[in-house]
């Protein structure tokens, strides 16, 4: 089964539909706008989104533009909303969405739509391992690994590296980390960037030979194998 994030603004449908998934063994977490569903993207791995598109703060199409610009197409999304012309299917599709379902509709549908999308994904089996020289990185288990050594991360410790990783040799501002890691209007004048590289680094390259993050005078920091 699945780890999903539904984001509903109607407590009521998100309530009906968390229930419903819970039944079929996923694990769900759920958030009524579209600015908390985006905070929670930026905590945890989700194997699929189900997104509704009229909501406060930011709507279901910002939402999932932003997560695949960030994120890829690793994780399907599904919007549902009482949207259902054409020109709303294809501006949901356009956004990035893998599916649309228009309400009202029969949970049946929505779990087998998402049985599909599991099975068309591969997400179902193992996620990929991200890895940078001896380091690898595991988003299913969210675990760290430089040569046999098993290493603890935090969430924000690890949301960083795995962004460090799969943008490796590519020198990141600290402007762009607190961007893509931290909330997009944190305090610009904050050191938490070089704070948390320094955890980092005292966890994954103080006991080894070949340092991976690289400080970039002027610019930020990059990673590099």
């Amino acid at each position: 089964m699945a780890k999903i994030l539904l984001v509903e603004d109607e407590i009521n449908i998100a309530s009906f539909i968390e229930r419903g998934l819970q039944e079929f063994g996923h694990e769900v977490s759920v958030a009524y706008d579209g600015q908390a569903g985006w905070e929670l993207v930026r905590q945890e791995d989700f194997q699929l989104l189900v997104l509704d598109i009229i909501m406060p703060k930011m709507n279901g199409l910002q939402l999932c533009k932003q997560y695949r610009q960030i994120y890829g197409y690793q994780s399907p999304v599904i919007m549902l909303t009482a949207l259902g012309t054409t020109d709303d299917i294809v501006n949901g599709l356009d956004a990035g969405a893998d599916d649309y379902l228009v309400k009202p509709f029969s949970f049946q549908e929505l779990e087998a739509r998402i049985k599909a999308l599991l099975r068309r994904t591969g997400t179902e089996a193992a996620r990929p391992v991200l890895s940078c020289g001896d380091l690898t990185l595991d988003p299913s288990s969210h675990r760290a690994i430089r040569g046999q050594v098993v290493i603890d991360l935090t969430v924000k410790e690890y949301r960083l590296l795995e962004y460090l990783i799969r943008n490796q040799g590519v020198a990141q501002s600290r402007l762009t980390l607190l961007k893509n890691v931290w909330d997009k209007d944190f305090d610009t004048n904050t050191n938490v960037v070089d704070v948390y590289v320094n955890y980092l680094r005292s966890k994954i390259d103080k006991d080894f030979d070949h340092k991976l993050i690289r400080t970039v005078v002027g610019v930020g920091y990059r990673m590099d194998a």
